[in-house]
């Protein structure tokens, strides 16, 4: 990598300099901003008052849509009541009350939550639960992790250990070293353009039996994947790979956690892609929809049976010697409490199933047009393929994104692809924008 020079940094657009971006080319946004400043519904508003369509949904977050007024209001109201309080020897009922309410919503049998500030560190939480389950029961030498190629599990050293990504692993070292992985499920040569779950690679997650033959079964003691994984480009489980799965993971006495950050609250036009699936884990992570993006917040769902096994001890024993600051915030619990309201009281979840074939009938459309290597839908995610360009990674991604950026619809970029995850409240002609739009964008690549 080249490092920084003055010219590079005499390019910053003025204000921008500051500001080190996460998951941004810097040097290259800054010489060219995109920047917003208020949002409504569907849509984004940049200073200059050009109005741009979200078909991200923020960033997979915003699934009720932009400044929905049930939601502010209920978090204006809860800073002026209580901003803050403390979660260690302390609580507060908004706490106690959303964590209800997502027990509620959750698959039978998972009846605990903890929570967390981000997606991030949830996995962390969820991980390091995993282990001091086994732990507590008298197996400490289960510490191996597993994850999936090709997977997404956040930033902290826990989540980018078992995530598959080589390009968020290779600049920090080895990591954890208790650490392996499946292999991803995705096979362009046997499910190119295939609608829904694919009925090639079900075979895949008996590589797990494989793992627990190399390592052996009593130094495992989870089994982390994204039922959908999103953020590397709409990885959709092949029919009967997620129960087998679980059924390996029974047999040997393995836990399994499905991180759904993405998936969770509607995303599948279920509550959870557990639910879409009808396979049950033992933790689900969750984040991102569970406040509409509105305050930063995730949570761990987790089995009463994993729970309990930690319950240990003299009363005044701390079970779990874990947690944040800022986990249960007031201001995130009472916009949660009011995202679940307007869940619930507009029936955004059956509205996402009711409309996702539409969707993906029009996002397949795009199937034949020059570039496009493969097209990918299930419940309102999308993603689309292209062929790369040599020696340029990403480059036919960046240009469809700032075309149709130009023609005021904001996409995600993801390697040589983009992905779509509009809010839940999309309507037939936003789709119909999207799509044209990309179709526009997609003719014009070189």
């Amino acid at each position: 990598m080249t490092p920084s020079t003055n010219d590079d940094t005499a390019c910053a657009a003025e204000g921008t300099r500051a500001y080190w971006m996460p998951f941004t080319s810097n040097r290259r946004f800054k010489r060219d901003p995109i920047l917003f400043d208020r949002a409504e519904g569907m849509h984004y508003f940049t200073p200059s008052g050009e109005k741009v369509l979200d078909a991200m949904a923020g960033l997979w977050c915003v699934n009720a849509g932009h400044a929905h007024p049930h939601i502010t209001q209920a978090i204006a109201k809860q800073a002026g009541e209580l901003d803050y309080a403390p979660s260690f020897q302390y609580g507060h009922p908004r706490a106690f009350e959303l964590a209800e309410r997502l027990v509620a919503l959750a698959p039978q049998g998972i009846e605990q939550v903890f929570f967390t500030n981000s997606g991030s560190e949830a996995v962390d939480t969820a991980l390091k639960v995993a282990l001091a389950y086994h732990h507590a029961r008298g197996q400490a030498g289960r510490t191996r992790l597993i994850g999936r190629e090709r997977g997404y599990h956040g930033v902290g050293f826990g989540g980018v250990s078992v995530g598959g990504h080589a390009g968020h692993r290779k600049p920090f070292g080895n990591l954890l070293a208790s650490v392996d992985h499946l292999p991803h499920t995705y096979n362009r040569a046997q499910t190119a353009f295939m609608r829904g779950e694919p009925i090639w690679g079900a075979h895949l997650a008996d590589d797990l039996v494989r793992l627990v033959q190399l390592h052996d079964a009593s130094t495992i003691a989870a089994v982390i994947i994204e039922p959908v994984a999103g953020s590397t480009g709409v990885l959709i489980p092949p029919a009967g790979y997620l129960r087998r799965l679980r059924e390996i993971c029974d047999e040997y006495g393995i836990l399994l956690i499905f991180d759904e950050v993405i998936t969770g609250f509607g995303r599948l036009g279920r509550a959870f892609g557990s639910d879409y699936f009808g396979v049950v884990p033992d933790m689900i992570t969750c984040a991102k929809g569970l406040t509409n993006g509105c305050v930063p917040m995730g949570a761990v769902l987790v089995r009463d049976s994993v729970h309990d096994a930690l319950m240990q001890g003299p009363l005044s024993t701390i079970e779990l010697p874990h947690g944040y600051t800022y986990s249960g915030h007031p201001l995130a619990c009472a916009a949660g409490l009011a995202t679940l309201d307007v869940y619930a009281q507009e029936g955004l979840f059956g509205r996402a199933a009711a409309i996702a074939p539409a969707f993906a009938d029009a996002v397949h459309s795009l199937q034949g047009l020059p570039h496009v290597a493969d097209i990918r839908c299930i419940g309102l995610m999308a993603a689309i393929d292209f062929e790369p360009v040599a020696g340029k990674p990403g480059a036919r991604s960046y240009a469809c994104h700032r075309a149709c950026l130009d023609a005021g619809v904001a996409i995600r970029m993801a390697g040589d692809g983009i992905v779509l995850s509009p809010p839940l409240v999309i309507a037939q002609q936003h789709i119909d924008q999207i799509v044209t739009t990309l179709r526009h964008a997609i003719a014009g690549l070189d």
